[in-house]
């Protein structure tokens, strides 16, 4: 059988076999989940360029509920262990430039992820919004559903293709556009969710289990951009706010686990 255009890769090779999700995966609580990474998240001790052992550590944790669990899984990674736009422009370079390179620093994030899964026989692909077809495919939207819908780990990285967005509002973004249920915003520093204040230099901050879109707009609370937290209102696309970096969490909150901070 012919392969379907979806099923080619970017670089034109023979399509390899790819392994079926396991048939006795378990229901969760999610049909379709958008996971969002900081680019921090996957950098060494340095907190700087990318840690193997992290790396293979979320492709882990990913693989283990892809194999467990009845879902779909989009994965959108941001650069910040690489390059920060706005770190750029607060130092004299022209924002749009500056934020092109970190879209380009989430390209690099996105291929060490997709090569941490692949080695556990999980099928992914790396769908990028400014196109660099040797090694990833372009972003289109029924390119990336079919893609779920197959079972196969979706990896969106160059944020949303165009400066002054985040990859936060790309996530957001993304979440919209393959009809996910839920974005997962995964953090790290032994931050577990959305509190009242800085929890690291506020020993009364106190840790909020649901707060909705408009509390976090007007309180100004620490959970994606703005323009992102309007998307998710906008699309009635609940947030959850979770420790990623605590093992086993990203599985008990696919699994309906209450953990972190719940938005909505």
């Amino acid at each position: 059988m012919t392969a379907g255009l979806s099923d080619v890769p970017p670089d034109g090779q023979a399509v390899q076999a790819e392994p079926l999700r396991p048939r006795h995966c378990k229901p969760a609580a999610w049909k379709r989940v958008v996971l969002k990474l900081s680019g921090e998240a996957l950098a060494d001790e340095g907190g700087n360029n990318v840690s193997s052992s992290l790396v293979d550590q979320l492709a882990s944790e990913i693989s283990d509920v892809w194999v467990s669990l009845e879902v779909d899984i989009a994965v959108v990674v941001g650069g910040g262990n690489i390059w920060r736009g706005m770190a750029g422009s607060i130092g004299g370079m022209d924002r749009a430039q500056s934020d092109h390179m970190g879209m380009l620093a989430t390209v690099i994030n996105a291929l060490a992820l997709q090569d941490a899964l692949e080695r556990r026989d999980v099928p992914t692909r790396v769908m990028t919004a400014i196109g660099m077809a040797q090694i990833a495919e372009p972003y289109i939207r029924r390119r990336a559903v079919r893609h779920l819908e197959k079972g196969r780990i979706v990896i969106f990285a160059a944020g949303t293709g165009n400066p002054f967005f985040t990859t936060d509002t790309a996530a957001a973004l993304r979440a919209a556009e393959v009809d996910a249920d839920v974005v997962l915003k995964g953090t790290h520093s032994g931050i577990d969710g959305v509190y009242t204040a800085d929890p690291q230099t506020d020993p009364d901050a106190e840790l909020l289990g649901e707060v909705t879109f408009l509390e976090v707009l007007s309180r100004e609370l620490a959970v994606m951009d703005s323009a992102a937290i309007a998307v998710c209102k906008d699309n009635a696309t609940p947030i959850v706010v979770f420790d990623l970096m605590t093992r086993g969490n990203f599985r008990s909150v696919v699994e309906g686990e209450t953990l972190g901070t719940l938005v909505r």
